[in-house]
């Protein structure tokens, strides 16, 4: 099973930037997309289904924000729109598919970069998903959560970690719940395959050279619970694919 996870920061801007083309070239079984900031409605999908895809939606209420979709050559036995809070539903952030006795989410955490207030929002987000992650653990053994985090955990996946210290998505009470969500039995799937440091998803689009001289952020993952950490066979991120400011990242997991 390959999975790639992907901000698009607009799936309408990304396909104009060559995202079907690249779809063409089979880059994953199924492809888990946030920020889509559109419905299925909005775009020409048969190219998608030419390909073998079959489409998943969960758009926020607000036209062109947020949003997540995933598209999948494997056939899912059920799909959850949504995690039950409504606030977050509003909003489009959580899909999950269900296969066979393996669980996906797809998720596009909060940004807290507007300012107060959408930060405690995201901090009770964060709390709320790491709850209702708990209480699936408890019967769900094989889950992968996957999307963009809006948070670089450690200082190797940040170019300027004592510049941004204060910033947010690498806060000490952010980093901190990362530290306590790997503790609780999840694995970051990239570092265990990929311990060296300047691995980054995201680079700031406020100077073009930032991404040219590849000052970014490590906060686009796939991670798994540790039950399936014996099945993953690769990791990688792939920073030359350029429909976003954010980049695809890869897992390939046994099936």
């Amino acid at each position: 099973m390959r999975i790639i996870s992907y901000n698009v920061n607009g799936i309408r801007a990304a396909i104009k930037k060559g995202f079907i083309d690249w779809l063409k070239t089979d880059p994953a079984d199924i492809i888990c997309l946030q920020e889509t900031k559109a419905t299925e409605s909005d775009i020409d999908i048969a190219p998608i289904h030419a390909l073998g895809y079959t489409d998943y939606w969960f758009s926020a209420s607000k036209k062109g924000y947020s949003g997540v979709a995933v598209f999948t050559k494997i056939k899912p036995d059920k799909v959850i729109k949504g995690n039950g809070h409504s606030e977050s539903d509003d909003e489009g952030r959580v899909i999950q598919l269900h296969f066979g006795d393996l669980l996906l989410i797809n998720a596009y955490f909060p940004s807290g970069t507007s300012g107060e207030e959408r930060q405690d929002f995201k901090m009770v987000w964060l709390n709320e998903l790491m709850s209702y992650l708990n209480k699936l653990k408890k019967k769900q053994q094989k889950i992968i959560l996957c999307g963009d985090y809006n948070i670089a955990h450690k200082e190797i996946d940040i170019h300027d970690p004592k510049g941004n210290k204060n910033s947010t998505g690498f806060l000490p009470e952010e980093r901190k719940w990362m530290d306590d969500f790997f503790t609780s039995g999840w694995v970051d799937t990239f570092r265990a395959v990929h311990p060296e440091p300047h691995r980054y998803s995201w680079w700031s689009q406020r100077f073009p050279s930032v991404r040219l001289n590849n000052k970014g952020w490590r906060i686009d993952y796939i991670n798994t619970t540790n039950v399936l950490e014996q099945d993953i066979q690769d990791a990688e991120i792939f920073p030359d694919i350029k429909h976003s400011d954010h980049c695809p990242v890869y897992l390939k997991l046994k099936s």
